[in-house]
């Protein structure tokens, strides 16, 4: 008997979906344009389509289905959020204008920054203290809070998040706030000390109130998906993929929508390392391309590397400090605007620029015909011969050559080129903004990507590979079966987790083992009611401890993981080494004779994931590996076009090799392999490219 499984991923451009049966390992996909005023409707289409394609009952599908999504992300990039209220400690109703003081660029007078998501007209402030050992030295009156829930609901809030001074320390009087307006309002209502229980006052709030600006948006989608589901007869519940790699219940994200910030680019992280550890690579730069952004993440050991902090909606792309600092865990990747959808222009200095604007799915490139004007990524694409106009998503959605010239050449009497070489410029300069926003990314993290294999993704990123791979000087790039589908195929082979933090600070040789354990049977307990509420028997829970710690006096952490179990596993002594060696490892480093300091305290709670393994083995090729066609394609500016080889990937078995410049067409992607790189086709159909040697 069939076990399906159903992944679905809402991308700025396309919403991917996914089916897969467990039990025989048949893979189904499909993609559609997202409908981004409604995205249930992308959904509904896609999942149609999809089951109608692989003739299977929505009732037959019984396992949970699991859905990634960019809509939080967006919200905050594009400012579409609800209209949210944020309640504070009297006094500290400027910090999200104050922010943390910090410039990123200390010589910019015109220095900018995002907008806060809750502006300070809609920032209220209240009578209540608590100190920082805890104390309640203030409590909120009866009075305050009835003055409070008035002013709410004449500003016609639909959410609201409470940040309160020193509230990790005792969340008493944010809870006491939060039953009140809850019951007075009725509308969602989220606390910092749930969102984001740790010290330092501007991330906390930053944080809490990116959460209740999104959950607006989140939640009546949830709610519309889930109705529909039921009406359809699905038989599975929903699970929302984490930007930590895990996924909850839908009920859960929905109260915590800031987790899902980076669902997306985190499903194909996953993706990412399922092939790593599948291909037997240690190291693995995951490549992934889509309509509106790339996504750039390194795989060590098999995984990916996670961060406890992640900024979002930054005012420039590639300048840290100037977005917004959300202490929530994920996966650390480089995320920028450069996708088949990014639109090129001309600045103010008569140079060519291409992105972070993109056309998205409405009204999308110039060649989708739906009303775009500006050349976009796609557009050039079709221009070079790089993608058949004709064969787009199979011939489903075919592209408009003449309106990507038409727009193209706007672009090139601005420059005073040749409209083919504006459109070769185009191409060049997005692989060039993907390549640096990866090198920068890895100078970030302390690794140099020179020379690591790339998997490339996404509907635009196996397009775009091998070009990149030649700026970050790999020679190798993998193109997996169902690139274009692959983050969707990701939350597949998630497990249930969530990860959970509250500050406590401490000497390490001066923690009280009771006072540790009782915060750890908080995290514990809220560890449990999120997985058992995904379906997760409380024998298939893991817990894995870890702490952020420095040197005392100093004024940043490093992240330590002292291992698993029902209780806190190691001791003082055992936690210090463990430090001096990360800090030694980071450094160069350690600090004789200073104690160490713990600052917040992690618990990463999950389940192990049943695997699902894809019947994806082919059948070895036999005879000549012969094209279904050619046509020109250009490679480079002022190169001429050359008559390339377009080979159908369903023809080519295991074993079947054959040399750039060619392109490799299937109906969800075109994967461009690029002059002086040898192919070989893997026993799993996946396309190994290898740059040839000088």
């Amino acid at each position: 008997m069939a076990d399906w499984r159903l992944a679905v991923d809402i991308g700025g451009t396309f919403t991917d979906v996914v089916l897969l049966d467990a039990e025989s390992g048949r893979v189904v996909v499909d993609k559609t344009l997202t409908t981004p005023s409604a995205p249930l409707q992308g959904v509904r289409t896609g999942v149609t389509q999809l089951l109608a394609k692989a003739g299977v009952k929505p009732g037959e599908i019984i396992a949970p289905i699991v859905h990634a999504t960019t809509l939080i992300t967006n919200a905050l990039i594009e400012g579409k959020t609800g209209r949210a209220g944020l309640v504070t400690t009297r006094g500290f109703g400027d910090t999200l204008l104050i922010r943390d003081e910090h410039r990123y660029d200390m010589y910019d007078l015109q220095i900018e920054f995002p907008e806060p998501p809750i502006s300070r007209e809609l920032t209220f402030e209240i009578d209540e203290r608590v100190g920082a050992s805890g104390q309640v030295i203030t409590d909120p009156t009866d009075a305050d809070l009835d003055a409070l829930a008035e002013q709410l609901r004449a500003a016609n809030v639909e959410s609201v998040a409470i940040c309160l001074l020193n509230s990790y320390v005792n969340s008493a009087n944010e809870q006491k706030i939060a039953t009140h307006l809850r019951t007075a309002l009725g509308v969602p209502v989220c606390i910092s000390a749930e969102i984001s229980p740790q010290i330092r006052e501007y991330p906390r709030m930053i944080t809490t109130a990116c959460n209740a600006a999104t959950m607006p948006v989140i939640g009546p989608y949830l709610d519309e998906l889930q109705k529909w589901l039921a009406s359809e007869g699905f038989g599975g519940s929903v699970l929302m993929m984490l930007s930590n790699g895990g996924v909850v219940s839908a009920d859960d994200a929905a109260s915590g929508p800031i987790r899902l910030v980076e669902s997306g680019p985190a499903a194909g992280a996953l993706a990412g390392s399922w092939f790593a550890n599948r291909l037997g690579i240690d190291r693995l730069l995951c490549f992934d391309m889509g309509g509106t952004t790339a996504k750039a993440c390194l795989i060590e050991h098999g995984e990916p590397e996670l961060t406890n902090t992640f900024e979002v909606a930054r005012a420039y792309r590639f300048k840290k400090g100037s977005g917004f600092p959300v202490s929530v865990p994920s996966v650390d990747l480089v995320e920028i605007g450069a996708g088949g959808g990014s639109l090129a222009r001309v600045d103010q200095f008569g140079l060519l620029k291409v992105g972070p604007e993109s056309a998205g799915a409405a009204p999308g490139p110039a060649s989708y015909g739906q009303g775009g004007t500006v050349p976009a990524v796609t557009d050039s694409d079709v221009i070079l011969g790089l993608l058949d106009p004709a064969a787009f998503l199979g011939g489903d959605m075919p592209l408009d050559r003449s309106l990507a010239e038409g727009a193209a050449q706007t672009v090139a009497d601005g420059l005073g080129l040749e409209m083919l070489d504006t459109a070769a410029g185009i191409h060049e300069v997005v692989n060039q903004n993907m390549a640096a926003a990866a090198s920068m990314h890895g100078v970030e993290m302390g690794v140099d990507l020179r020379g690591i294999p790339l998997i490339a993704f996404g509907g635009a990123g196996p397009v775009h590979a091998c070009g990149v791979a030649e700026l970050l000087e790999a020679n190798q790039v993998i193109f997996p079966v169902n690139a274009s589908v692959l983050s969707a195929f990701g939350t597949l082979v998630s497990p249930v987790r969530i990860d959970l933090a509250r500050s406590m600070p401490r000497l390490i040789g001066k923690v009280e083992d009771a006072e540790r354990d009782a915060l750890l049977d908080d995290l514990r307990n809220e560890g449990r009611r999120v997985l058992r509420a995904a379906g997760v028997p409380d024998d298939e829970i893991v817990f894995r401890y870890g702490v952020d710690a420095r040197y005392a006096g100093q004024g940043n952490e490093i992240t330590i993981w002292v291992g698993e179990g029902e209780t806190w596993p190691s001791s003082a002594e055992e936690v210090t080494a463990a430090f001096e060696a990360e800090y030694r490892r980071i450094y160069g480093m350690t600090i004789p004779d200073v104690a160490v300091e713990a600052i917040t305290w992690r618990l990463s709670v999950s389940a192990t994931t049943t695997m699902v393994e894809p019947d994806d083995s082919i059948a070895a090729h036999v005879g000549d590996v012969t094209p279904k066609s050619t046509r020109p394609m250009v490679f480079a500016r002022g190169v001429a076009a050359v008559d390339a080889p377009v080979y159908d990937r369903t023809t080519l078995g295991a074993g079947a090799t054959f040399t750039g410049p060619a392109v490799v067409e299937e109906r969800e992607t075109t994967s461009v392999i690029r002059p002086g790189w040898n192919v070989e086709v893997a026993a799993d159909g996946s396309l190994i490219a290898t740059r040839q040697t000088a």
